[in-house]
């Protein structure tokens, strides 16, 4: 475990995380209580959500009421395997993940259904995003409105998300320019 000036840098995994509740739990790879992680602190590294079984790496701090996440350093998607199937994955590999970041807004998405869609900047169609891409990516929920980056291929049934990144997180990327002159 390193030390530094905010606390202990720890890795491990995200036990669980409610967006709508604000927060969740983190376990440290080398045992120890539960961590908090909170929503706010999730924002600061510039995510809304996390999945379940990410791996993440986290400085925490000890308080009266437990350990505490106070900053997000990194996180790593869950491990591949453990989630549902869509014949549409199949055609997600690891030259998606080369593919340019789109700017996007969420259309809407809902959990439950497993789905939703966003729409790329300039461009009037749908982008189809599923549960299993957002987990992949490292993301649990998105909401509407939330400016994301988005690794598109063309699936069986048109355009779809093969990776999901941040808005924030995107910004640390090369953008793909689709600033054309529509005067």
């Amino acid at each position: 475990m390193n030390e530094t000036d905010l606390g202990q840098v720890v890795s491990g995994h995200v036990k669980w995380f409610d967006p709508a509740r604000g927060f969740g739990f983190v376990v440290a790879d080398d045992g120890g209580p539960d961590i908090l992680l909170h929503a706010n602190v999730l924002r600061n590294f510039g995510q809304s959500s996390v999945a379940d079984a990410a791996g993440i790496r986290l400085v925490v701090q000890r308080t009266d009421r437990g350990v505490q996440a106070v900053e997000v350093l990194e996180i790593l998607p869950p491990a591949p395997g453990s989630g549902a199937v869509l014949e549409d994955l199949e055609d997600i590999d690891e030259s998606s993940l080369s593919l340019p970041l789109e700017p996007a807004r969420v259309k809407w998405f809902d959990k439950g259904k497993g789905f939703g869609f966003a729409n790329i900047f300039g461009r009037p169609e749908d982008v189809f995003i599923h549960i299993e891409v957002l987990r992949r990516s490292g993301l649990a929920d998105l909401m509407p409105g939330e400016a994301v980056g988005l690794r598109v291929i063309e699936g069986r049934r048109g355009r779809m998300a093969a990776h999901v990144t941040a808005w924030d997180a995107a910004l640390r990327e090369p953008v793909e320019e689709h600033m054309e002159d529509h005067g």
